[in-house]
């Protein structure tokens, strides 16, 4: 007998690209963690409120932008700067998880849950000029 462990982020490796984060949740997951429903993410999602992008057929969130029973509070408003420069989903999860030395945590997404969420708000309004 197996027991499958809930709302468990899937690590990264096998699902990552060169810039992707460390963990994974599933569209499942993500409305277990959020209490909302399956239909309510993927609205989420359309609305640039969550960021998904397909790793190995699957749709998934990387796993530290829903911070235990939220969304990071910035990320939307950092994902409509982004789209509105032309980024695509998979380019905008490059840029969330690009290295970044001058940032806590070395990426944008990482600095969205600290102090310097504006500043990575600043930097994705800036890359328009």
């Amino acid at each position: 007998m197996t027991e499958s462990v809930p709302d468990q982020a899937v690590p990264g490796p096998e699902l990552a690209g060169p810039t992707d984060p460390e963990g994974w949740l599933a569209l499942p997951d993500v409305a277990e963690r959020l209490d909302v429903s399956i239909s309510k993410v993927h609205q989420m999602i359309r609305d640039r409120e969550l960021l998904a992008v397909r790793r190995d057929g699957i749709r998934r969130i990387p796993a530290e932008l829903v911070a235990n029973e939220t969304v990071l509070k910035h990320l939307p408003g950092v994902l409509n700067l982004l789209a509105d420069n032309g980024y695509d989903d998979e380019a905008a999860l490059r840029w969330l998880y690009e290295p970044d030395d001058t940032l806590p945590g070395n990426t944008p997404a990482a600095a969205l849950s600290g102090d310097q969420a504006r500043e990575v708000k600043r930097r994705a309004q800036a890359l328009g000029f």
